[in-house]
């Protein structure tokens, strides 16, 4: 929860953001229950959607008292772009539009290069990048009629890095920041904002299952904040691009990484 690393009164407000309809992927767990919580909390519209039907059920139920408006869950398999399209539809009837998409669904299993074959790298794939291109394209006629929008995809560190046993996965990321930038000039002149958000290593249950403590030290050795990056500061840079705030913000690489280098 957001409360981890700041007070809940000492987070910025942007008035811009209430009110806003906001969809996320992958928002049941992680850097996305982050993400749900923080728009939630800044009064916007938030949907999201995943495949962990329990976990998303436990966050709604633990925010709803807490917000004024309850977000709304709908399971989906990303990778099947028929359901996406369909869902996305849904989802645009309930809130009567979408104003920003939050591209943040991902999975980052190790892998070798002997271990990949062509029915592996091409699931890979349509789990960590196609699906973003097609969420943005569906999202991108009720933004044109809304006058904007806002479109941010996720990026990761891991490529920039180099880090082992991650090469379909870190193949995929470095595609987004150029998606990103194609997409951002292609959708400027309708007034849709377009960036990738490139996390470091962040604190939640799933990346703790990769490292050992000894491996933990290394990462915090190598960033300049000697301190795990939490959902909730990824959560705030979200927030930040999602708003009016950063309006003349579009078509590049913002990261929030403690420094790692």
């Amino acid at each position: 929860m957001l409360q981890k690393t700041k007070a809940a009164d000492q987070t910025a407000i942007y008035p811009s953001l209430k009110g806003k309809r906001v969809l996320i992927t992958g928002g049941a767990s992680g850097i996305g229950a982050g993400l749900v919580e923080a728009f939630a909390r800044q009064g916007a519209h938030v949907a999201f959607v995943d495949m962990a039907e329990d976990a998303a059920n436990a966050l709604i139920e633990t925010l709803t008292p807490d917000v004024a408006t309850a977000p709304i869950f709908l399971p989906l398999d990303l990778r099947d772009i028929d359901a996406l399209k369909s869902t996305v539809a849904r989802i645009e009837d309930q809130l009567g539009g979408i104003d920003i998409l939050i591209n943040n669904a991902a999975n980052d299993d190790r892998h070798t290069i002997e271990e990949i074959t062509p029915e592996y790298w091409d699931e890979r794939m349509a789990t960590n990048l196609r699906h973003l291109f097609f969420a943005g394209q569906a999202v991108v006629p009720s933004m044109k009629r809304a006058g904007g929008g806002v479109i941010l995809n996720f990026g990761s560190i891991s490529w920039h890095l180099a880090l082992p046993e991650l090469l379909i996965y870190q193949t995929a990321k470095a595609g987004i920041e150029g998606m990103t930038r194609a997409m951002a000039r292609d959708l400027g002149g309708d007034g849709i904002r377009v960036n990738t958000i490139v996390p470091g290593n962040v604190e939640t249950p799933r990346q703790l299952k990769w490292y050992t403590p000894e491996g933990e030290a290394e990462i915090i050795a190598a960033q300049c904040l000697k301190t795990r990056v939490q959902p909730a500061d990824v959560a705030a840079l979200v927030l930040f691009l999602a708003s009016d705030d950063a309006r003349m913000c579009t078509g590049h690489d913002y990261f929030v990484d403690a420094g790692w280098r």
